[in-house]
């Protein structure tokens, strides 16, 4: 193995394993090759993501894979589905809340743990026949649960939903679905966690 070789965690769902792109495009490993040309560090990426999941099937599937600590650092999307399934947000909070001590147990540092806000999928074309505006609200108040959890644990919280609501009509942004970010869009958020591990002096 080599001296500089380091590792990341990404937790998630469709939105982490990257659902219509190649998986070279996802995120994660957007973001590890980014990390490699900025510092000259090599990252071993370990994804823990599925299209569709909930923040109760990830934490389920986590507890399958009985993962072991010892990771560089982590990050966690979650909540898009349980907000498509209309499920209880109160739910959400508890097993949000769970899974991000997951998340900074796996690093032991909350300052290495990355937080992404949800995407907006209710501006994009699949959600044409949709209540866009309900959609919106509803992705604001995960929003502000994920991100004060976040913050109350000194984690680092990426803002990628604003943006994305500006760039989600464009074909360029998204991947042939019509609902999911394409690797153009992923690269602007792998820049955002890129961005921050250098701000923070983290790599």
């Amino acid at each position: 193995m080599l001296t500089n070789q380091h590792s990341f965690i990404f937790l998630g769902d469709s939105y982490t394993i990257g659902e219509g792109v190649d998986l070279t495009e996802n995120f994660p490993n957007q973001l590890v090759k980014k990390i490699k040309k900025a510092s000259g560090k090599i990252f071993e990426p370990t994804i823990i993501a599925k299209t569709g999941w909930t923040t109760g099937e990830l934490l389920e599937n986590i507890a399958m894979k009985n993962i072991n600590g010892n990771f560089t650092f982590s990050t966690l999307l979650i909540g898009v589905n349980n907000q498509y399934r209309g499920m209880d947000i109160n739910m959400y909070k508890k097993e949000f809340e769970y899974l991000l001590q997951k998340a900074i147990a796996y690093v032991d540092d909350p300052s290495h743990v990355f937080v992404v806000s949800i995407p907006d999928w209710g501006c994009t074309p699949f959600a044409k026949d949709r209540d866009r505006n309900k959609i919106r609200l509803e992705i604001d108040h995960y929003n502000e649960i994920n991100s004060k959890i976040s913050m109350s644990h000194d984690c680092n919280y990426i803002e990628i939903t604003s943006g994305g609501r500006i760039r989600c009509n464009a074909a360029k942004f998204l991947a042939d679905d019509g609902l999911h970010p394409s690797s153009a869009e992923y690269d602007i958020w792998s820049d955002a966690i890129l961005a921050s591990l250098v701000s923070k002096k983290l790599i």
